[in-house]
């Protein structure tokens, strides 16, 4: 019986091209990291807003200030390559 793993010289190790998969993978942490940064605002908003003594306006300056620096230490970098 043939072994499969050297039956065929068609595939040439790192030949392929794997722009799909990056930008698969790329959408992927951008969806994780900015769809946790959204739930976690959620959470704190609607948890400060709701609890007892609690009101909108400290939630929503709260929630204003993990926003913006959630949005300077999650924004990437630019590209080396």
């Amino acid at each position: 019986m043939a072994d499969p793993h050297h039956a065929s010289d068609d595939y040439v190790r790192g030949s392929q091209e794997i722009s799909e998969q990056e930008s698969t993978f790329d959408a992927f942490v951008g969806l994780t990291k900015w769809g946790s940064l959204i739930i976690s605002a959620t959470l704190l908003l609607l948890t400060i807003w709701f609890q007892p003594g609690g009101g909108f306006i400290p939630a929503a300056i709260s929630t204003g200030v993990l926003l913006a620096a959630g949005f300077f230490l999650l924004k990437s970098s630019p590209k080396a390559h």
